[in-house]
C-alpha cells in the first residue's frame, strides 16, 4: 500500500459508480455516457472496467481488470461458479489495490466511470467493493453511485417493492452518493397503459399504501399481509429511494441525469468550472442553474 501514502490528496477527482443486477443496461449506459461527455459536453472522460465478465464493451476502457483477472480463468483454475469466481474476483482486486491505483493517478483532469459487475450481492453484503471505493473517497475521488433497474419492474407490484427494497439495501452498503435510475424509460413509456399508476408515482416514489393493496389482493402476496405492510414502512420510514427514468437513446434523458449526478458527486461545485453563488444555491435546492437552463433548450 505504499503507493496510497505517496498520492497526493490536495487533488480532486470526480466520476461516476454505475451498478445495478445483470441486464440492467450497464455497459450500454457506460459506452453512451462516455461518447456523450466527450462529444456533446466536451468534457474529458475514461472508463474503468472493473467487471472481470464483461466480454460486450462498446467502448475502449482506460483500465481493464480483465488485463488482471477474468471469472473465466477463476472458474477453470478453482472450479468456481460464475457467482463464485465473480466475488473471488472482486476480493482479489481488494488485495491488489495498488494495481489499479497505479492506473488511475496516471489519469489527469478526466471524469471516471466505472463500469461495475452485475451481482447484487457486492452491494448489498459483500464487502470488497465497498472497501475498494472507501479508499478511493480517503485519495479525493469524489463518486456517486449510479444504480439501474429494469424500469420493466414497474409493471408487477412484488418485483417493484423489491427493487425498492434493493435500491435501499446497496445505498445503505456502499454509503456514496447515490442515484437511482430505472432504465429502458422509452418501453416504459410506450406501454404506460399496462401501469396501475402513473410513472410519477414510481419514479418519485410516492405513497406505497396504494402498492400495499395492490400486494394484499395478488394471488401470490395476498397471505404475506403483515410481511408486506412491514416492507412497505421499511421503505417509507427511511424516505430514501427516488428514481430517475432513462432513455439512453435521448440526450435530453442523458442531460437531465447527468445534472443530477453531478449535483451527487459535487462535480458542479469543485471541478474548477467557473460558478455563481446564485447557480451553486439554485442547486442546493433543486432548482435549474443556468448552464443547465440553456443545456436544456440547445438540446
Amino acid at each position: 500500500m505504499a503507493l496510497v501514502k505517496r498520492t497526493k490528496k490536495a487533488e480532486n477527482y470526480f466520476g461516476q459508480v454505475v451498478i445495478g443486477p445483470p441486464g440492467s443496461g450497464k455497459t450500454t449506459y457506460c459506452g453512451k455516457v462516455y461518447n456523450f461527455y466527450k462529444d456533446r459536453l466536451n468534457r474529458k472522460v475514461e472508463v474503468v472496467n472493473l467487471d472481470p465478465a464483461n466480454d460486450n464493451m462498446d467502448y475502449n476502457p482506460k483500465i481493464d481488470i480483465m488485463q488482471l483477472i477474468t471469472v473465466e480463468d477463476v472458474m477453470k483454475n478453482l472450479t468456481l461458479g460464475p457467482n463464485g469466481a465473480l466475488m473471488y474476483c472482486m476480493e482479489y482486486l481488494e488485495e491488489n489495490f495498488d494495481w489499479m491505483l497505479n492506473q488511475l493517478v496516471q489519469i489527469k483532469d478526466s471524469y471516471l466511470i466505472f463500469d461495475m459487475p452485475g451481482q447484487v450481492e457486492l452491494y448489498t453484503h459483500h464487502s470488497s467493493i465497498k472497501n475498494i471505493f472507501e479508499k478511493l473517497e480517503k485519495l479525493s475521488y469524489h463518486l456517486c453511485a449510479v444504480h439501474l433497474v429494469d424500469s420493466h419492474y414497474c409493471s408487477d407490484p412484488p418485483k417493484f417493492i423489491s427493487t425498492l427494497l434493493l435500491s435501499l439495501s446497496t445505498m445503505m452498503q456502499i454509503a456514496l452518493p447515490h442515484v437511482n435510475v430505472l432504465s429502458k424509460a422509452d418501453l416504459l413509456k410506450k406501454n404506460a397503459s399496462k401501469l396501475d399508476f402513473g410513472l410519477d408515482f414510481y419514479t418519485d416514489v410516492l405513497d406505497l399504501e396504494y402498492l400495499l393493496d395492490l400486494l394484499d389482493d395478488g394471488p401470490f402476496t395476498k397471505k404475506f399481509k403483515k410481511l408486506n405492510a412491514a416492507i412497505v414502512g421499511l421503505i417509507q420510514d427511511y424516505s430514501l429511494v427516488g428514481l430517475i427514468p432513462l432513455d439512453v437513446k435521448s440526450e435530453r434523458s442523458l442531460l437531465q441525469l447527468k445534472s443530477a449526478i453531478d449535483k451527487a458527486n459535487g462535480y458542479i461545485y469543485g471541478s474548477g468550472e467557473e460558478r455563481s453563488i446564485q447557480a451553486l444555491l439554485s442547486c442546493a435546492v433543486g432548482a435549474r442553474t443556468e448552464s443547465e437552463r440553456f443545456d436544456a433548450d440547445y438540446m
